[in-house]
């Protein structure tokens, strides 16, 4: 895989907030200039340049299994790291 493409998933960011029960995903760094519903409960936020910056879940727990929800970008990106030093 290059390492490149790894580079933009380690920008990625994934955020709940049990109080409003909003899963938000963090797809890229830049300014919000838009949202626009896709469906009901699920939001895309928009840059200047049309790119997905973030997707928002409304009412996660009812669509999602957040318990299963739980794991880390950087140990999943030193994992990648160890084989590809293998190779």
């Amino acid at each position: 895989m290059p390492s490149d493409t790894i580079k933009e998933v380690a920008c990625m960011q994934i955020k709940y907030s049990p109080d409003a029960d909003v899963l938000l995903v963090k797809l890229r760094e830049g300014k919000l200039v838009d949202s626009v519903d896709i469906a009901e409960g699920l939001i895309a936020h928009y840059a200047e340049d049309g790119s997905v910056l973030e997707i928002e879940i409304l009412d996660a727990s009812k669509v999602v299994e957040l318990k299963d929800l739980s794991f880390s970008l950087e140990s999943m990106l030193a994992a990648h790291r160890m084989v590809e030093a293998k190779v």
